[in-house]
């Protein structure tokens, strides 16, 4: 039997409630569809309220002894977590295939990202760390501490199944705190396969609740209006973060938000060629360009832009499109229909604005929702590609004269996630990244991602960091006591 025929035979379709498998509540169940052949690959149990207050129910007992453990003792599950997941790596990273579709070099990726939060947390539970001081006027002491916050849902989407779980389950847990997690209709699997994993490692029944759902908006808003939820983790739009916003405010919780982007990847006149076009390969097509973190409008100085577009080209040309579980695969499909087709919309609409087709954009026929690898040059101000988040295989370039004026362009946008700047001059390029308003910025690199360093974003990209320190903080409230000894 191979390693996917296991997979499937295995895959766990039931919500996970209080450490074990539950049929839910109503008896509904949705469809999870392999996205290279549009075939079923399971039905899915959908949760709704009653299931949900029951995973409440269990965290919050769960929670009391789970908080009041040593940081040490959590720290070590962790741990045991990173090691067990990292052991199965290949049985998820064909998982995460099936269900998601990314080719398999992208999903072994996503596993060895998604452990290593486990790992780095392991690390931070033991590094929550305080502070006693000498108030200068009134002379009192004064101590301060971080305790864990409370329970705290979690919402995660289909791009990265396991990654957007880990990257918030490891930081609640070390922080001592008991989740109820949400993930993506399209990509459920992924996240019920972990369990198992998380309760061989030592996490109590009770602590970590998996629901998957075909309502969730009503779900979430529901578990948001528990007054014993004391933290919202979401990751995914924009449009979806401000609904959670607007609910999260009526118990005035505490919010973390990893929301959309809107890439910019500037390259200057004298950018190592060779640097940037390997830079803006990663950027652009890590994941399949499913990512808010992948460049969205690539700007060229115009006295390198012919040299830069025909490499770029060249190297998108050569990528191989097919089923994700082809190890000689580069290029899966997509997530879903509409998702291949608003990619062809966005690529339609560059070339008829006046955008020059390099390679790529015909849709290929037959089943899955695959797009080729796309270039386009020449992409107007006014493409809708160029405001909207493109989340597929298209690389839009358009041209720069003056360093001034291709920072305005970057900077004109509401998202505020993740910019790109290559350039050999590291003394103007640091310039230009202090100049950028994004909460991240790769500097000859065209990934910044890393559980070691805190992702995030300004203005409409989100709240909060996640990964780094502040990931753990996240989870917790600071306590101040005054005393006097």
């Amino acid at each position: 039997m191979t390693v996917m025929e296991e997979t499937n035979r295995n895959l766990a379709s039931d919500l996970y409630i209080n450490g074990a498998w539950k049929k839910g509540a109503s008896g509904e169940r949705f469809e999870v569809v392999n996205p290279a052949t549009e075939e079923l690959i399971a039905s899915v149990a959908s949760a709704e309220n009653s299931d949900a207050d029951a995973a409440l129910d269990a965290a919050e007992i769960a929670m009391r002894d789970w908080a009041a453990r040593t940081p040490r003792a959590r720290s070590e599950v962790l741990r045991r977590a990173w090691k067990l997941i990292t052991k199965r790596q290949e049985e998820f990273a064909q998982l995460i295939t099936l269900e998601n579709g990314k080719a398999c070099v992208d999903a072994l990726g996503e596993v060895t990202y998604a452990a290593e939060f486990f790992r780095w947390f392991a690390e931070e539970a033991v590094r929550a760390d305080g502070l006693i001081t000498h108030a200068p006027n009134s002379g009192a002491r004064i101590l301060v501490q971080h305790k864990p916050a409370g329970l705290a849902v979690l919402v995660t989407p289909w791009n990265y199944p396991a990654a957007m779980g880990t990257r918030k389950i490891a930081p609640a847990l070390a922080a001592g705190c008991g989740v109820i997690i949400k993930p993506a209709s399209e990509t459920p699997l992924t996240m019920l396969a972990l369990m198992p994993l998380l309760e061989e490692a030592g996490v109590p029944r009770g602590l970590v609740n998996v629901l998957p759902t075909k309502h969730s908006g009503a779900l979430v808003d529901h578990m948001l209006h528990d007054p014993r939820v004391r933290v919202v983790s979401f990751t995914g739009s924009t449009n979806v973060g401000r609904k959670l916003l607007h609910s999260a405010a009526d118990q005035v919780l505490k919010p973390a938000m990893e929301l959309g982007g809107n890439a910019p990847l500037i390259v200057f006149s004298d950018a190592n060629l060779d640097t940037a076009v390997k830079g803006t390969m990663l950027a652009k097509m890590r994941n399949l360009g499913e990512a808010c973190t992948a460049a969205n409008r690539i700007y060229v100085h115009e006295s390198i832009s012919d040299a830069f577009t025909t490499r770029l080209a060249a190297a998108m040309s050569q990528l191989k499109v097919g089923d994700g579980t082809d190890p000689l695969v580069d290029v899966g499909p997509l997530v879903n229909a509409d998702t291949r087709n608003k990619v062809a919309a966005f690529v339609d609409d560059a070339v008829a604005k006046g955008g020059r087709l390099e390679c790529g954009g015909v849709m290929p026929e037959g089943k899955g929702f695959f797009y080729p690898p796309t270039v386009i040059s020449n992409v107007p101000e006014t493409a809708a590609c160029v405001n909207d988040e493109i989340f597929g295989p298209v690389a839009a370039i358009q041209t720069f004269r003056d360093e001034e004026d291709v920072i305005n362009r970057a900077n004109n946008t509401e998202y505020g996630l993740v910019a790109y700047v290559f350039s050999e001059d590291m003394k103007s390029a640091l310039q230009v990244c202090e100049k950028l308003d994004y909460g991240m910025v790769g500097l000859n690199r065209g990934i910044v991602s890393d559980p070691a360093a805190p992702f995030g974003g300004t203005k409409q990209s989100g709240l909060g960091r996640e990964g780094g320190h502040e990931g753990m903080l996240e989870f917790m409230e600071t306590q101040y006591i005054s005393a006097s000894w």
